[in-house]
């Protein structure tokens, strides 16, 4: 479902005709243009979709007998369709008008194009249908680079993300996540309230965007990579030479994931950069253990 007044204020529409109802029973983020539904073939209609009439279909309308056209808009508004949207400001068909009024089906004017409506809509739709989750942690930006810094509580995930905002770097969120699914990329952002905001245990909330400036903070950031903070364990083996990469899943999208310990005096900083630029590097194709593991098999091939 899609809050209707949201939906006409994205696109700046002019209402022709409304019902009562608060949302619009819009369930994906694809288009019809009912064009060839007009022309009598109603079989495959995507009828839960918006309908999206251009200078095509409302010329078409003009030509057809008026006996035919008002079977055909009868037809067209006898489907529980979402709402009817008409491009180019082209004066709607007063017979759709009518009989769209009557059965309560909002009509929307636009001053955009066709195909330009189409794509937009398109674009915000799949955005506000996105599948969503919230998680604990905070996201960074850095160096190009969406990292979520996840971990307990306590363990240092805003102290990191602070240092690495002070060396320049981006905040997205600290302590709750918003993510959803856009296609096959995660992005997350701020909860409204607490954006750009940050808790610092013992010196309590305090605004990036004020202290270090609007450069400082991003709405929103894709989710790259997955860095999880915690306390040095002894008995525990950490990777070491970066062989073996291992990711976690988050609404069905296999993200990168690090796991780092904390020790008294490392710099987390600094690692957390390293890995933002390590990433990149990966994924440019360059990988600096692969390279060492080649060494090590040419020597010992040698032997």
């Amino acid at each position: 479902m899609i809050d209707k007044q949201e939906f006409i204020k994205a696109f700046g529409f002019e209402v022709l005709s409304d019902n009562e109802a608060d949302d619009l029973a819009i369930e994906n983020s694809d288009i019809n243009r009912p064009g060839i539904q007009l022309a009598g073939f109603w079989d495959f209609f995507a009828y839960e979709r918006p309908q999206l009439l251009g200078k095509v279909e409302l010329e078409y309308l003009k030509q057809l007998d008026p006996a035919v056209k008002e079977e055909r808009i009868a037809k067209l508004i006898s489907y529980d369709i979402p709402c009817i949207i008409i491009c180019h400001r082209i004066p709607c068909d007063e017979m759709l008008l009518r009989m769209a009024r009557e059965k309560e089906i909002p009509v929307y004017m636009s001053r955009k194009d066709t195909t330009m409506v189409e794509m937009e809509m398109i674009t915000w739709l799949s955005d506000q249908l996105a599948p969503r989750v919230t998680r604990h942690g905070v996201l960074v930006d850095v160096y190009g680079v969406g990292m979520m810094i996840a971990g307990e509580s306590g363990v240092g995930k805003s102290e990191a993300a602070l240092e690495l905002i002070k060396r320049g770097h981006r905040l997205v969120a600290d302590d709750v996540v918003d993510i959803r699914r856009v296609s096959d990329t995660l992005i997350g952002e701020a909860p409204p309230m607490i954006r750009h905001l940050m808790e610092i245990r013992g010196v309590g909330i305090i605004d990036i965007a004020t202290i270090y400036g609007i450069g400082a903070v991003i709405t929103s950031r894709t989710i790259d990579m997955v860095v999880h903070l915690e306390h040095w364990k002894k008995d525990k083996e950490y990777d070491r030479l970066g062989m073996d990469d291992e990711h976690t899943d988050i609404l069905g999208i296999s993200i990168p994931k690090l796991t780092i310990p904390i020790q008294p005096g490392r710099n987390i900083a600094i690692v957390l950069e390293v890995a933002a630029r390590n990433l990149r590097l990966k994924q440019q194709g360059y990988n600096a253990a692969a390279i060492l593991s080649e060494r090590f098999n040419e020597r010992l091939k040698k032997l």
